[in-house]
C-alpha cells in the first residue's frame, strides 16, 4: 500500500485557499469598481489585467 503524501495535499490545500481569497477579493474590487460607478472605469481595468497574470501560473500548475 502506499504512504500518503501529506506535503502534496497540505500543498493543494494551501493553492486552493489562495484561490478563494482571490477570488474574493475580485468580488470586493468588482463591487467598489460599480459602487464608484463611471467615475473610474480606467483605473478597475488594469487591476484586472494584473490579477489575470497572477491568476495564469496557479492555474497552470
Amino acid at each position: 500500500m502506499a504512504k500518503p503524501n501529506y506535503q502534496f495535499e497540505k500543498r493543494q490545500r494551501e493553492i486552493e485557499k489562495k484561490r478563494k481569497q482571490e477570488e474574493k477579493r475580485q468580488l470586493a474590487l468588482a463591487a467598489k469598481a460599480a459602487a464608484d460607478g463611471d467615475a473610474s472605469p480606467g483605473s478597475a481595468e488594469p487591476a484586472a489585467s494584473t490579477e489575470s497574470e497572477g491568476a495564469a501560473p496557479t492555474t497552470g500548475s
